[in-house]
């Protein structure tokens, strides 16, 4: 019997967590500097040696892109905050409604608010001794999932009473979301009002020399899009699928080809109705809501392009959150 005077300790429950990459707190150039300094610090980011890096980062970088940033986030700015981070909540939340009581559910950004650090302290504080820790990237990068390791090790690190952790793997082939993707991009294109000659499937890029260096992230959109492509040649007949990276930054060759030049040469080369997703992206953001949506409209039409649709990612509608919950319930098998 415990003696009167002990604390109650909650344990014994069971937690998962996800995790996306991050975003500002405001749409303001304070904010994003904020932000961007802690992205853009991460040697998984940035594999510049630091001695170099840092004077471009703080001398250049950190003195001029945040107001375009800002202005940026500004455009896709909602009333419940970033796109993202409210995206993410809301698949936190169906998540927690699948899963039922038995399990807690929560979700943190890698950089900015709500980190990592707090939310498996706060996990682990509310009762869960075991806890699935949940990138929500398909495809593996050590820019993204990697990195998401490394806070965790390091939160884990300043923890004296750890809890028991699992992670998710990549799940860019696996058939749960091939078949979320199929789904749910063959009924975004049956609402458009328009038939697409094609269908474009953009990723976020990275440098080329990650891909020499051995990272499986090209390897991983490449299989994707080869797995999607088997699926929609059934079901779009006469809609072509094309492969692109997007968001490159610097002098560095990027990953190819890159999606505002395919965008530019497919209009320039006849294509006049084209739709674009991005199923690299679990949840829309500043990548796909105003990168795609507004700049790679402008590009497109701007080399002659007439018909223009940005699909939406899986975010947190059905075929999205099927996806994830048989996911995640397998990865929770035993616990």
């Amino acid at each position: 019997m415990l003696p009167s005077d002990h604390p109650t300790i909650a344990t014994g429950g069971v937690g998962v967590l996800l995790v996306n990459l991050g975003t500002p707190d405001a749409p303001t150039p304070d904010a994003v500097r904020r932000y961007l300094a802690e992205f853009l610090s991460d040697r998984r980011v940035v594999e510049i040696p630091p001695i170099a890096w840092k004077p471009i980062l703080h001398g250049i970088i950190l003195r001029t892109r945040p107001a375009k940033s800002a202005h940026a986030y500004a455009q896709v700015w909602t009333d419940k905050g970033s796109p993202l981070a409210a995206i993410t909540a809301g698949q936190a939340e169906a998540l927690q409604a699948r899963l039922g009581d038995g399990v807690k559910v929560d979700w943190a950004m890698r950089y900015g608010n709500p980190s990592i650090p707090s939310k498996l302290q706060a996990m682990k504080d509310g009762g869960c001794e075991r806890i699935l820790v949940a990138p929500l990237y398909p495809q593996y990068s050590g820019a993204t999932t990697a990195s998401v390791m490394d806070s965790l090790s390091a939160a884990l690190g300043e923890m004296r009473w750890q809890p028991a952790v699992r992670t998710l793997p990549p799940y860019y082939d696996d058939a749960a979301y091939i078949d979320a993707l199929e789904e749910d991009l063959v009924a975004q294109v049956a609402a458009l009002d328009f038939v697409p000659e094609v269908l474009l499937l953009s990723y976020h890029g990275m440098p080329e020399r990650t891909l020499h260096l051995g990272d499986p992230y090209h390897c991983h959109c490449r299989k994707t899009s080869r797995l999607l492509l088997e699926r929609l040649q059934h079901r779009l007949p006469g809609v072509r699928v094309e492969t692109s990276f997007q968001s490159r930054f610097g002098r560095a060759k990027w990953l190819e080809p890159a999606t505002e030049t395919v965008l530019a040469a497919e209009a320039a080369s006849g294509t006049r109705r084209l739709a674009i997703a991005a199923p690299g992206f679990s949840a829309d953001c500043v990548e796909t809501l105003e990168e795609l949506a507004i700049r790679g409209r402008e590009v497109f039409a701007e080399a002659g392009g007439e018909r223009y649709a940005v699909l939406a990612c899986l975010n947190d509608r059905e075929p999205g959150m099927v996806m994830l919950e048989t996911l995640v319930r397998r990865e929770l098998g035993g616990w």
